[in-house]
């Protein structure tokens, strides 16, 4: 079915229009983006049970950008009564020009930015889900994670717990300038299973997860995950250290993606371009890896947690070539650091909620598949390692260093795989060395959603990243 639209901002649209016509007669730009997000996180495990009305997303409440003068200011409000309009707009003048006159008397220094275009567009988005979150049975849904928990304790030995998540959100936004009314609904899901064993003293856990643009019906997806995280906690009970070095590796498509992520996410974005905080400005129009390395970014890249039609500042969700063939083509914007750098923006313009700035943020972030086989990849290997779990990451935008922390390794000599397994793994090095030796991509291609992203370390917003399995040569400690 069709996601349906927010009956609330279905109520509130006519009173923002006309609050958007009524600031317009005292600022050159005036826009408001109106937020209503819904939806529950659920878990389950043999310890304890919890139900919440919150995520990563939900949220209610609006927030206006208005420009004067070169400058742009916002005001966030959660409560607003569309019937009385223009006391709504005369409460927000005052709180915005005393805004904009602090910035002047300041002596901040001032980034020019022009005016925002304002072309016509009309939006009407809403897009295809099983069920909705605010309709799903809570208590059978406790009864399913239950007992997929109860699956985990059977399958498993030594276990001593397993948890079982299952989140779902339904989004509405409403974006409005004097001429665009654009308007957007989908609903995401995501389902997790992290189970804990002891034995021999080792302590281990692992999560095994599955996320996609639909309802809680997501949940039929989630008994192969507790069979999986199983299987990948036995091979963290027996894996050995990692002797540090360089190895020749394949990454799983998660490894991939979380590379991906971390090499060419955060270094391009281009709100780090502004005030020259990423190398990726350097390398524009440049070799930053090998022939085999396309690279795309965006909310239309897949069907996915992130995926939309349009972002916070009413600009359409794009599919941009970030890396073609080796060459590095552009990054990502956000229509105020387009303004700044004299680009377009690309549709990457995210807040964590309608209380936060826009920034620069990722979307899809994902490499393009290639011709070879994991088994073609694996016996064309003497000595290295297939990659596989996303632990965490981290990026020098600065200086372009990479940090990824990988889950397991299972060791490959000859050309085959031994048996051994080696767990944690950090696997380092600069950017354009590590793509640049790329060799090989699998034909396949997977998107992995189950996670979000910090700007820094704050700003938390959804993200999805992925790729094909992927050789290169890493170093690993």
């Amino acid at each position: 079915m069709k996601t349906p639209f927010s009956a609330y901002l279905e109520g509130i649209a006519p009173g923002a229009k006309r609050l958007v016509k009524c600031l317009k007669e005292r600022y050159e730009y005036v826009s408001i983006l109106c937020t209503d997000s819904v939806g529950f996180r659920a878990m389950a495990s043999q310890r304890q049970v919890s139900v919440t009305g919150e995520t990563m997303t939900t949220e209610r409440g609006c927030v206006v950008r208005v420009y004067r003068d070169g400058l742009y200011s916002e005001y966030a409000f959660d409560r607003f009564d569309p019937s009385r309009p223009e006391e709504t707009a005369r409460e927000l003048c005052e709180v915005l020009d005393r805004q904009l006159a602090l910035l002047k008397r300041s002596g901040t220094a001032i980034y020019p930015t022009g005016l925002m275009e304002d072309g016509p567009a009309e939006v009407r988005a809403f897009f295809e889900t099983g069920t909705l979150p605010e309709e799903c049975d809570i208590p059978a849904l406790i009864g399913r994670l239950t007992a997929l928990s109860g699956l985990g304790m059977k399958e498993g030995r030594d276990m001593v717990d397993v948890r079982a998540t299952l989140q779902s959100t339904h989004i509405s936004k409403m974006f409005l300038t004097e001429n665009r009314d654009m308007r957007q609904s989908y609903v995401y899901s995501e389902g997790t299973i992290v189970p804990l064993a002891v034995r021999d003293g080792k302590t281990v856990h692992t999560y095994a997860g599955v996320s996609g643009r639909c309802g809680p019906e997501l949940a039929d997806q989630m008994e192969e995950k507790v069979f999986e995280s199983v299987r990948t906690l036995e091979d963290l009970l027996k894996a050995e250290s990692v002797e540090p070095g360089e190895y020749d590796v394949i990454t799983s498509p998660e490894v991939t993606g979380l590379i991906a992520h971390e090499a060419f996410g955060h270094g391009v974005e281009m709100d780090m371009f502004v005030k020259n905080r990423a190398l990726g400005r350097e390398h524009i129009g440049k070799r930053v890896g090998s022939d085999l390395v396309t690279m795309h970014e965006g909310a239309l890249c897949a069907q996915s947690v992130t995926g939309y039609a349009f972002d916070d500042e009413g600009t359409p969700a794009g599919d941009v070539t970030e890396i073609d063939h080796g060459i590095l083509k552009t990054g990502i914007c956000d229509a105020l650091s387009a303004l700044r750098l004299g680009t377009k923006p690309t549709g990457n313009g995210k807040r964590e909620n309608f209380e936060h700035k826009v920034y620069t943020r990722m979307t899809n972030t994902l490499f393009d598949s290639g011709t070879s086989t994991l088994e073609e990849m694996i016996a064309s290997i003497r000595h290295g390692y297939y990659l596989v779990g996303m632990e965490s990451g981290m990026e020098d935008p600065k200086h372009w260093g990479i940090q990824c922390i990988v889950e397991r390794g299972y060791e490959i000599r000859d050309g085959k795989l031994t048996g051994k397994v080696v767990a944690p793994l950090v696997m380092t090095g600069y950017v354009p060395d590590l793509l640049g030796s790329v060799s090989m991509l699998s034909s396949d291609r997977e998107v992995f959603g189950t996670g979000g992203c910090g700007k820094g370390y704050k700003e938390w917003v959804k993200v999805a990243d992925g790729g094909p399995c992927l050789k290169c040569r890493a170093r690993l400690g």
